[in-house]
């Protein structure tokens, strides 16, 4: 028995129901069986979006904490770079947060940078840095890796060689590791161990009088003890919280090419705390004291990323340094926000020669972009005694 139904062929197969590739069955009353073919509608593509576009999305979902479902969440970023030492250039970094149980909601996440820079003065770098830390903080490992090669400039040794000495210029290449392992013995409070390793080589030195007859290059191999109290929030970029630390470093004759055993005293005071929405005041207390006989590698050099921005770094070298600062960050919208600081420091052979005198003013502006949750890409610029300078970085600088 046929029938028409529309366009669709209808097939007498009695009680039998078959279903073929592309085929549908629907059982009639009377015992038959209705077969009919079908061709599905193309399905349109999805549209790509545009590349901008994909940019924004990609560091739009960035500031968002993934930590408890990524066993480890990396955002990358470059752009164009530049700091008072190494001049114009490109950098490349990749900011990484994770957690080592990520059941545990109560220990702030870790966190890794691995980061690579080459300018236009010839300058080229390569490093990673990090904070491990183990369940509700009761264990962590900080470590740096670096390896650079720059031009760099040379005043001499001391406050009056770096404010009157004309400007001598090198090479230098410099290799350093260091790893610090700390444990918490009472709340907040830790105890622990660091090794490092750092080799610098010096060439071209266009007055190698500065040096005093020192050696070129020089290896030297630290082992040490830490004390610290830690209560930050977030080590990257705390909101809240006390951070003082005080480090002792041996660097045995034994294990590098220095002539006498050294030693090296670190001491470090931050606080942290919320002022107003979105406001945190910031206060950084430093100091670093080196043993007689320190070879020029090594010695404390004011300036940098992180303290007495807007400096050359080496510009003003000493055995000894201290500085102080205090910062004020502010969220301006979404992830944009700004800071503003004021600080000082000295350099100086020896607390005994300490010459107030000598002191100099640093201040500066910056610009922060977040580009993970709660870790900010920074562009500063910094103020100094008849010097100032832009430097771009990642993280806060205390």
């Amino acid at each position: 028995m046929f029938r028409r139904l529309t366009v669709l062929l209808i097939i007498i197969t009695g009680l039998h129901f078959t279903v073929r590739a592309q085929d549908s069955g629907i059982p009639t009353s009377d015992g038959d069986t209705l077969h009919y073919t079908y061709t599905p509608l193309p399905q349109e593509a999805p549209k790509k979006k545009p590349f901008l576009r994909r940019v924004v999305d990609y560091f739009g979902e960035s500031t968002t904490d993934k930590t408890f479902e990524k066993k480890i969440d990396f955002t990358f970023a470059g752009g164009p770079s530049y700091s008072k030492n190494t001049s114009f250039g490109i950098g490349l970094l990749a900011a990484g947060l994770y957690r080592l149980d990520r059941t545990d909601s109560i220990t702030s996440p870790s966190d890794i940078s691995i980061f690579g820079s080459v300018s236009v003065s010839g300058f080229y770098a390569l490093g990673v840095t990090g904070n491990t830390i183990f369940s509700r903080n009761k264990r962590r490992i900080d470590y740096t890796v670096m390896f650079s090669s720059a031009p760099r400039s040379l005043w001499g040794i001391g406050y009056d060689a770096g404010r009157y000495n004309p400007e001598s210029t090198y090479s230098e290449k410099h290799y350093l590791v260091e790893g610090r392992y700390l444990h918490e013995f009472l709340p907040h409070a830790y105890i622990g161990g660091l090794v490092s390793f750092e080799h610098t080589r010096g060439l071209k030195f266009t007055q190698p009088e500065y040096l005093r007859g020192e050696k070129l290059k020089y290896t030297a191999t630290g082992v040490g003890a830490i004390l610290e109290y830690d209560s930050r929030d977030f080590i990257p970029n705390p909101f809240r919280g006390i951070y003082v630390s005080f480090q002792e470093t041996l660097f045995p004759k034994g294990l590098g090419n220095c002539d006498k055993t050294l030693w090296r005293t670190t001491f470090t005071a931050d606080a942290y705390q919320r002022v107003w929405k979105d406001g945190v005041l910031a206060a950084d207390l430093y100091g670093v004291f080196n043993s007689d006989g320190t070879p020029w590698p090594m010695l404390a050099r004011m300036g940098g990323s992180q303290r007495m921005r807007g400096y050359y770094q080496g510009r003003y070298t000493d055995n000894d340094m201290i500085t102080v600062q205090v910062e004020l960050r502010q969220r301006i919208w979404r992830r944009i926000g700004c800071a503003v600081w004021g600080g000082a420091g000295n350099v100086f052979p020896s607390l005994s020669r300490f010459d107030w005198s000598q002191t100099l003013p640093n201040y500066g502006v910056g610009f922060r972009w977040e580009l993970k949750k709660r870790v900010n890409v920074r562009l500063d610029y910094g103020f100094g005694k008849k010097t100032s300078g832009f430097l771009l970085n990642i993280n806060e600088a205390f």
